[in-house]
């Protein structure tokens, strides 16, 4: 094995003095026989201890599939090939591999389950070989919720042996991340061997940890009246605190659930039994039955919960340990984060997923709690995600934690242009009297201390803690000292400063408002508010029908004429592009107005593109526009996501439909939002022109400013290639000159052999 390169994707942070590297996940893909991830869109196969991706020539097909009342279909798609992701003869989980006739799209889980600290910068390590080099991208996000995500675009040289292959992600972290290869249409062969994920983390101040739970270790019986009177009766949500573990049984207790909407297996309090393995010891069990409930809803039949003693908000951080062993080995529960009463679902994400197995195993895992998990209550374990039997599940010596730290005001800034950066460690607290508090961050005559950025948190002690626990601005600080902005709590909120200096930040935790005064530093221009502008420039996309019946390739690299109707094409085909006039920060709360309609019903989706239009960023905009043949107004407060962070562009994929559609779009407004009715502090968009809008009509074609001569090509940024060079295949991406097929060259089709 040797270091070829290493690839950062993104700058990564600077790390003070006394850091070390700390790795979080770490995954040997030989010690796996079968696929340990989601299954999503496409199935890499596994050769002697290697996951292999086998590119984009082939799809997979599902053998079949069951709906949830239990129904098994089976598909019309077939080959001799059948790749078993496991599970005996369930034949969903078994897919056939599909030869296509030209590449496809592809993408595919390799880690799953990461625990990350919010806003955090990691480091990716992977052995990793390919048949041909190329270049993928690499998705880094948390779970399917709205966590924070970023993507890197990866090397992988073309060898006979395992390289190792390093790419960093910063701004990135939740409580369950997962990476997401998506190789689209590289059809080399990629060999996966094994990956790591790890961070320079600064030395952290000495953490007291408080246990939340009692009777953890099952010694002493729970109390009376939670164990004596009809089991329907034993909840009682002002004492749930002395009661740590709940079970739940299909077939025992029998009567309406908590909300009393309709008949079902209330939890228990956990029985607690002679451990098996050593007498004297007590311990907690779930003597699950049968989980014969039709379709997906048999995963809680049976189920198990940890319970704390209170809800928790958002930035909290718990450490979570316990013992556990089953009747039956290997056995794979999922968990969840639940509400107060045990069975009131949250979240669909915890500890991640737990195999038990017949010897008692040690757990412990620390998260943060997120926007998503905040108010829960307790962790759950859904005990037949995946084996319906009756089996035993044991568990002990149960504990809740979390960190001993100071709760109050704090706040920390940073000055990047100055070199000055957060710390957490040492935030300045709030001083006051309910409900004002005030600190002021800097110090006065020492240009070196000045600040144009802070967080504010309500805990400080750790750093997820603190990030985990801020207050966000509504609006942008100007300068004014008169001003008072709304605040609310969630995670990882930064508020820009107007200019550099020593601030005086006053809360007022009554009315949940925050001022910003400044006491020495830079000049601030305080900009005043102008008139929403209106574009009224009559757009009309002329949306061509949509059709893949672009010609392809072959596996042996023939070209293949593709003349039968019938084929799909992309969503991307028209599009259309609201451009701003810079590029926009994660963040920032924008308005978008327009008028629209179409000649015939036609769905659209939006996505986040960068500077220039097509240059993908996000899969989600503003949602879906649904236009119509008569005339609608838009309006819609769009907040970038972290995913945009840096984008100019709202792009409308035009061939949702299949059909050709004309689509109008008129009186355009994209602005900043602002208290004021018709006003704001920036138009993002020109009052007149067509620079902020372009087209694109028809597969193949590139986006255009609107108005311009269609067969005109817009400036496009190339990498180490000259314009007159540059080659694309018909889905708009750049191919070298040994690509067969057709493909585009100084705005001209032609056919490569």
């Amino acid at each position: 094995m040797k270091k070829l390169f290493t690839l950062l994707a993104f700058l990564t942070c600077f790390v003070g003095a006394k850091a070390e590297w700390v790795t979080d996940y770490s995954v040997d893909y030989s010690t796996y026989q079968k696929f340990p991830f989601y299954v999503m869109g496409y199935v890499p196969e596994w050769y002697e201890g290697v996951m292999t991706d086998l590119g984009a020539n082939y799809k997979y097909v599902a053998m079949a599939t069951k709906d949830n009342d239990g129904n098994v279909t089976y598909s019309e798609e077939t080959s001799d090939v059948i790749i078993d992701l496991g599970n005996g003869d369930d034949d969903t989980k078994k897919y056939y591999r599909i030869a296509l006739d030209s590449p496809g799209w592809h993408q595919y889980f390799i880690a799953d389950g990461i625990s990350t600290e919010l806003g955090g910068s990691y480091t990716v390590k992977a052995l990793v070989k390919a048949s041909e080099a190329c270049t993928i991208n690499v998705n880094m996000g948390w779970g399917w919720g709205d966590g924070l995500q970023a993507s890197a675009s990866v090397q992988i040289p073309a060898s006979d042996e395992f390289q190792e292959v390093e790419w960093s992600y910063t701004e990135i972290g939740g409580t369950s991340c997962n990476l997401v290869a998506q190789p689209g249409s590289v059809t080399a062969k990629i060999e996966w061997k094994s990956l790591t994920v790890s961070h320079n983390q600064k030395q952290q101040a000495a953490v007291e940890w408080l246990q939340q739970l009692t009777n953890g270790d099952a010694e002493a019986a729970w109390p009376s009246w939670a164990t004596e009177g009809e089991p329907n009766e034993t909840w009682k949500g002002d004492r749930t605190g002395e009661i740590c573990a709940w079970g739940k049984v299909k077939g025992k207790n029998l009567g309406p659930n908590f909300k009393g909407d309709g008949e079902g297996y209330n939890p228990f309090p956990a029985e607690i039994t002679d451990d098996p393995d050593k007498e004297g010891n007590h311990v907690f069990v779930v003597h699950a039955a049968l989980a014969d409930t039709e379709g997906d809803a048999s995963q809680w039949d049976n189920q198990f919960w940890i319970q704390s003693p209170k809800a928790w908000k958002s930035g909290t951080q718990i450490r979570v340990k316990f013992r556990y062993k089953a009747s039956v080995d290997n056995v794979k529960t999922n968990t969840q984060i639940h509400k107060q009463n045990p069975s009131e679902y949250l979240i669909w994400y915890a500890i991640d997923d737990v195999t038990f197995t017949t010897q008692w195993q040690d757990f412990e895992k620390t998260i943060t709690f997120d926007d998503a998990q905040a108010g829960g209550w307790s962790i759950a374990f859904n005990l037949n995600a995946v084996e319906k039997n009756p089996i035993d599940f044991y568990f002990d010596d149960l504990s809740w934690e979390i960190m001993k730290l100071d709760e109050g005001l704090f706040v920390a800034g940073e000055n990047k242009a100055a070199g000055l950066e957060y710390d957490y460690a040492n935030a300045v607290k709030f001083e006051g009297e309910d409900p004002l508090f005030t600190a002021t961050i800097g110090e006065k005559g020492n240009k070196d201390s000045w600040v144009n950025e802070v967080m504010i948190s309500t805990i400080r002690g750790n750093d997820a803690a603190f990030k985990g626990a801020t207050l966000k601005v509504t609006g942008t600080v100007t300068g004014d000292e008169d001003e008072w902005y709304d605040y609310t709590e969630g995670s990882l909120a930064k508020i820009k400063l107007p200019a550099a200096g020593v601030w005086e930040i006053t809360v007022n935790t009554k009315y949940k408002k925050v001022n910003f005064s400044q006491v020495e530093g830079d000049e601030i221009v305080i900009k005043q508010p102008v008139d929403v502008v209106t574009n009224n420039t009559a757009i009309v996309v002329k949306g061509q029908e949509r059709d893949d019946l672009a010609d392809g390739t072959d596996n042996e690299g023939n070209v293949v004429i593709k003349e039968e109707e019938g084929g799909t094409g992309q969503a991307w085909d028209n599009q259309f592009f609201i451009k701003a006039n810079r590029a926009l920060e994660k963040g920032e709360v924008t308005v978008l107005k327009f008028k629209y309609k179409s000649s015939v019903d036609a769905k659209t989706t939006t996505q986040c593109h960068g500077e220039t239009p097509g240059a993908y960023m996000h899969w989600a905009a503003i949602g879906d526009v649904n236009f119509t043949t008569e005339w609608q107004d838009f309006e819609k407060e769009f907040t970038i996501p972290n995913e945009g962070d840096g984008m100019w562009n709202i792009a409308f994929n035009m061939a949702e439909i299949r059909q050709a559609c004309d689509y109008e779009i008129t009186d355009v407004q994209w602005y900043l939002k602002y208290d004021e009715e018709g006003k704001t502090m920036e138009n993002l968009i020109d009052a007149e022109g067509t620079k902020n809008f372009f087209v694109k009509e028809g597969a193949g074609t590139d986006p255009r400013e609107f108005g311009t001569d269609p067969s005109g090509i817009i400036n496009v940024k190339k990498d180490a290639v000259k314009a007159d060079d540059a080659i694309y295949n018909l889905a708009g991406q750049r191919v070298n000159k040994n690509y067969k097929g057709i493909v585009v060259k100084a705005g001209k089709k032609t056919l490569n052999f």
